[in-house]
């Protein structure tokens, strides 16, 4: 017998399936061969992540400032055991935010500086901000929120923020912002201070920031105003520091200080807190002059004069001499 007569028909391999296979067959046999999803056994949907709760505040506030509102974000463990905002890391924004409100209830325009402070929840003090808010009109209300910025993972968690101390000055004598320069083309401002055994120093700082030269002599032009910015009495406003002390350095004697656009010359205020007999004398705000005739700049270095009743005041001198 030939082992032709015993080999298939070439058409049994190109027959059709017997039925037709369904879409619904197909998906069973895949997922009999052991098809699965990444997220087999869990909801599609992710859980939402959790997020700020913002708190309103009521406060009464400090001189037309006050917190409306607290913003914290979720909380997480902390290595420590206790609870922290998530956000808060060494270096990164912590997520801690105050909404706040700047009411004048003046009869002219102010401007405010405000030191915002946050608290954890027995009262201490996490973290000071301070903001400036300017041209506030009369009757006015103006609205902003302060961020408490960076804070060490350690941190109690802030609970609360309030308002700690308002400065307000008449908005046409507002040290300039940064960066800019006022129409006079002069800029005067006051540095932090210096403090040591009693001994205080603020330095003046003024600054032609426009483009014709700026001539002072001597000495600036000073007044001292209390709480309500009026003026200050009994207090002797001395030429040179020398009464005051002479371990600073000998005052430079008073010339004509010529400053071309860009250049800048400083002056000092130094005085001693001593407290004898008597009452203590505060001065919140100095209206200064860089010379007579100028426009006044009202600075706010919180001259705590006690009761030695003098300030002395250094001459100007070019900046960087």
């Amino acid at each position: 017998m030939s082992r032709l007569a015993f080999r298939r028909p070439a058409l049994a391999v190109t027959a059709p399936l017997p039925l037709p296979v369904s879409l619904a067959a197909i998906a069973l046999l895949l997922t009999a061969c052991g098809t699965e999803r990444p997220d087999a056994g869990h909801s599609g949907a992710s859980a939402p992540a959790p997020s700020a709760s913002t708190t309103q505040v009521d406060d009464p506030g400090k001189d037309g400032v006050r917190v409306t509102s607290l913003t914290l974000p979720p909380a997480s463990p902390s290595p420590t055991g206790g609870p922290f905002p998530s956000a808060d890391r060494l270096g990164s924004d912590s997520g801690i935010s105050a909404a706040y409100e700047v009411t004048n209830h003046g009869a002219g325009a102010l401007t405010y500086t405000v030191i915002f402070t946050f608290m954890s929840g027995d009262g201490g003090a996490m973290a000071n901000q301070t903001v400036t808010v300017r041209d506030v009109g009369p009757g006015k209300t103006v609205r902003g929120t302060v961020l408490a910025g960076a804070l060490p993972p350690t941190t109690p968690r802030v609970t609360q923020a309030k308002v700690l101390e308002v400065t307000k000055v008449p908005a046409g004598e507002a040290p300039a912002e940064a960066g800019t320069c006022p129409a006079s083309g002069i800029r005067v401002s006051a540095d932090q201070g210096d403090a040591a055994m009693g001994l205080r120093v603020v330095g003046l700082r003024l600054d032609n920031c426009g483009t014709r030269p700026y001539t002072v002599k001597g000495y600036p032009l000073l007044e001292l105003l209390d709480e309500d910015r009026e003026p200050v009495d009994g207090i002797e406003i001395l030429d040179g520091s020398g009464e005051i002390t002479t371990g600073a350095g000998p005052d430079e004697p008073p010339r004509h200080i010529t400053l071309a656009p860009g250049e800048s010359a400083t002056a000092g205020l130094v005085w001693r807190n001593t407290t004898e007999s008597g009452t203590p004398v505060n001065v919140p705000y100095v209206q200064v002059r860089a010379k007579a005739g100028a426009d006044p700049v009202t600075v706010t270095p919180k001259l705590d004069l006690g009761t030695t009743g003098k300030l002395g005041v250094r001459p100007w001198g070019k900046a960087g001499r």
